[in-house]
């Protein structure tokens, strides 16, 4: 637990210096974009989730139909 507690000091120092830091700072910035793009990526993906869903269900059938079809063949 020690460990832990000592680990996220150091982080916490290190993000500290990156604050006081003008070139931490366009790390910080890339960041926070990278945060903000991943954030809007998972909403766009739960509210396209049944979409998605249903296209790779017919794109399994379709693959599924084309190797009945070569198999029968």
């Amino acid at each position: 637990m020690s460990n832990i507690v000592a680990r996220l000091r150091e982080e916490a120092e290190i993000l500290r210096e990156l604050a006081r830091d003008k070139r931490g700072q366009n790390t910080v910035e890339y960041l926070m974009m990278l945060a903000v793009i991943v954030g809007v990526v998972l909403v766009i993906g739960k509210m396209f989730k049944p979409q998605i869903s249903g296209i790779f269900n017919q794109i399994m059938g379709m693959i599924s139909g084309a190797a009945q079809t070569v198999g029968s063949g």
